[in-house]
């Protein structure tokens, strides 16, 4: 149950032996708690939360036993009643080497588009499988920035930053978010591919796949593509997932801290507030600066102002 906790981006501390059992402090978004996990003949393992004051903490520490449960149920051995937990993180979906890619800030009404790309082959795969790597949107900022620094330390890797006056320009003259998404999966795969040999490249699918085969240069023309519905369930993507978004949550950081405006994540109808308020306190140019002006929210905003 411990990668499945880790994976929700938990803290889990060691554990302790008790009477009948097993207890650990899992960590999570400021709160500690103490999870305790008791095992008999007859009842078998039992889960113990009476110590679990946080009702949503509980509620996610039950999912993750029901997670691992299925998982040691669908990889058991051979059916002999010895399920056991299969760490989620390492799975490279039978590739001996694969670049994975993922890109974050597209849904975000500010801050830039990050695409971020991981090679991973079985002997770092290894190495990063007990880290808790998953998929960035379910972990906190805390937890994706800590998983960054360990991304990087073992990996190879590309992070491709395209900031807002960038974005808007290369918008307004392709007139579409997939094909710069598509031109920046491809970028990421050509500077990986300058410094390793790989023949595949695995990323989340978000458009036919020739957008970026045509975005391919002369070595990335020769690579085997695949696009997949959830990619993140493959650790060289979930990898990349951190990186993009741990990037697009320090630029956004760096433009807030500029602008001395807190710069929201998402485009919800909050961004409408703060958007006006950086209007008001900066002009309208400098929304370029910091937003993605196609969206419609900026209309709201400027439609909306008040002076």
């Amino acid at each position: 149950m411990r990668f499945h906790l880790l994976g929700q981006g938990f803290d889990v501390e060691n554990y302790k032996e008790i009477n009948y059992g097993l207890q650990f402090k899992v960590n999570f978004q400021g709160k500690s708690e103490l999870v305790r996990i008791f095992e008999s003949k007859k009842k078998g393992t039992r889960l113990d939360l009476s110590q679990v004051k946080d009702d949503e903490i509980a509620e996610l520490i039950r999912r993750a036993e029901t997670a691992a449960y299925k998982k040691g149920k669908a990889a058991g051995s051979g059916g002999d009643g010895n399920d056991r937990e299969v760490e989620p993180g390492y799975n490279l979906d039978g590739y001996e080497s694969l670049i994975g890619v993922d890109e974050s800030g597209k849904g975000d009404y500010f801050g830039p588009l990050v695409i971020a790309g991981v090679y991973l082959d079985k002997e770092v795969a290894e190495k990063l499988a007990g880290y808790g790597i998953a998929d960035s949107k379910n972990l906190s900022d805390k937890k994706i920035k800590k998983l960054a620094v360990r991304i990087k330390r073992h990996c190879e890797y590309s992070v491709v930053t395209i900031k807002n006056p960038r974005y808007n320009q290369l918008h307004k003259k392709i007139g579409n978010l997939n094909k710069i998404l598509a031109w920046g999966h491809a970028r990421v795969i050509e500077n990986l591919l300058d410094k390793v040999n790989c023949d595949n490249a695995l990323s989340d699918k978000f458009a036919k796949k020739y957008l970026i085969e045509n975005a391919l240069m002369e070595k990335g023309k020769e690579i085997g593509l695949e696009q997949r519905v959830r990619a993140e369930s493959n650790l060289a993507v979930a990898a990349a997932s951190i990186l993009a978004r741990a990037e697009f949550v320090s630029q956004l950081q760096q433009l807030s801290d500029e602008y001395e405006i807190e710069l929201p994540k998402g485009a919800a109808n909050h961004i409408i507030d703060v958007g006006q308020k950086f209007v008001k306190k900066h002009g309208q140019e400098e929304l370029n600066q910091v937003a993605k002006l196609h969206f419609k929210t900026t209309d709201k905003i400027l439609n909306l102002r008040l002076f």
